[in-house]
């Protein structure tokens, strides 16, 4: 093959992502000490909610000897602390590996005066002027500026690096505090990753012997009802099945996104979702739980938590998360394809193994799949019931 003749690898969707994570901010401009007072405030107003994380650059000078096992030709040291765990590497971290161990964070606060992140927050000391001037091509993107005691005013070469500094939020250092958080309170509000939906209808549907997709239990076909109903609460909703044989009919109304991570299920499936949109959450729900409601998605939705890999329900039934009604955060799709990598294609085991957000569902019997003739009876029951009683009031 001749060079001409080469083709480029697929494109694919990228997580926007920086030399940590969707949502970092370098602190620079003022002596260390400050930076790391500053991120302490920060991480300790926002940790309830979000994870946050901080990255730094060691300034003991003397520290020139390896530590621990290290020093006798180990690469990576794991050592448990008790209240906290402790991962020393030999090699230098690159870009790549940085964002995989940062991965699950919301929020990466870097000190700038050493790192780098794709937005700045600045700090304005006179003290430190002459640090910041060598500084001043890493202002690619300031979102705040804070004026130090001993300044009352932005420097001119600041100016020249960053032509929009009057509208930007400027705040005293010392002083501001609560609009300093409130600022990135916004900023993570407003970054909340948008939510779709996803019906999984791409099932064989052995058990059943029909397409369980192609059930009608409230007037339209199973797949149909369940899209539409995730409509009300999702940005865009898909309806996930198989290319080969039954995205042709599937009714051009609805959206179909069909699985690029094959002979995977459920898994393949919401591994689908994330290549095709690694920004959005999605929340996924199988198309044989005809149970679930408004109410339960409601619920779901309501109680979402963004600072986990995701928000499900746990199972009277199997004692476990329920990973077919569920929402997926976006740090999520790491750890799917962490867990493929080591053999594993179950996503339960993911909930199971990871930090997410349990609910209890309230209504159970709304978590109830119907695999067989004999589940579709009895659901039927249940549909036929609560449509009596409804009727009746």
């Amino acid at each position: 093959m001749t060079l001409k003749e080469h083709k480029k690898h697929t494109v694919i969707a990228r997580p926007a992502n920086g030399n940590f994570g969707r949502n970092e901010w370098a602190i620079l401009g003022g002596p260390c000490t400050v930076v790391k007072v500053l991120a302490d405030r920060i991480i300790s107003a926002l940790s309830t909610k979000y994870q946050c994380a901080y990255a730094d650059t060691s300034h003991n000078d003397d520290l020139i000897q390896l530590p621990g096992r290290l020093t006798s030709g180990a690469a990576l040291e794991y050592t448990d602390q008790l209240n906290f765990c402790q991962l020393n590497y030999k090699v230098p971290l690159i870009a790549f590996k940085q964002r995989q161990l940062f991965a699950e964070m919301d929020l990466v606060l870097v000190n700038g005066n050493h790192q780098q992140a794709k937005e700045q927050v600045l700090i304005i000391d006179i003290n430190k002027r002459a640090s910041l001037q060598k500084r001043v091509g890493q202002l690619s993107n300031v979102t705040m500026i804070l004026l130090a005691d001993n300044a009352d005013e932005v420097f001119d070469f600041v100016k020249d690096a960053v032509p929009n500094w009057r509208e930007l939020p400027t705040y005293k250092l010392n002083d501001g505090t609560a609009q300093i958080i409130n600022f990135f309170q916004s900023r993570l509000q407003s970054a909340k990753p948008v939510l779709n939906g996803l019906v999984l209808a791409g099932g064989k549907s052995a058990r059943m012997g029909v397409d369980k997709g192609a059930l009608n239990w409230y007037g339209k076909e199973q797949r149909y009802y369940m899209a539409d109903l995730l409509h009300d609460f999702c940005s865009e909703v898909f309806i996930s099945c198989r290319d080969e044989d039954q995205k042709q009919e599937i009714d051009a109304e609805y959206v179909t996104l069909t699985d690029t991570f094959t002979g995977l299920g459920p898994y393949g499936a919401i591994l689908s979702a994330f290549r095709q949109n690694p920004e959005a959450a999605w929340l996924v729900i199988a198309c044989d739980m005809p149970l679930v409601d408004e109410g339960i998605l409601q619920h779901l939705t309501n109680n979402r938590s963004v600072k986990h890999i995701g928000t499900a329900y746990h199972s009277e039934v199997t004692n476990f998360p329920e990973p077919l009604i569920t929402i997926w955060e976006p740090k999520s799709y790491p750890a799917l394809l962490q867990f493929l990598a080591q053999g594993y294609s179950c996503p339960r085991k993911v909930l199971i193994n990871s930090d997410i957000n349990l609910l209890q569902v309230p209504d159970a019997e709304a978590l109830s799949n119907v695999n067989t003739p004999e589940e579709m009876d009895r659901v039927k029951r249940i549909i036929h019931n609560k449509t009596a009683q409804t009727d009746a009031s």
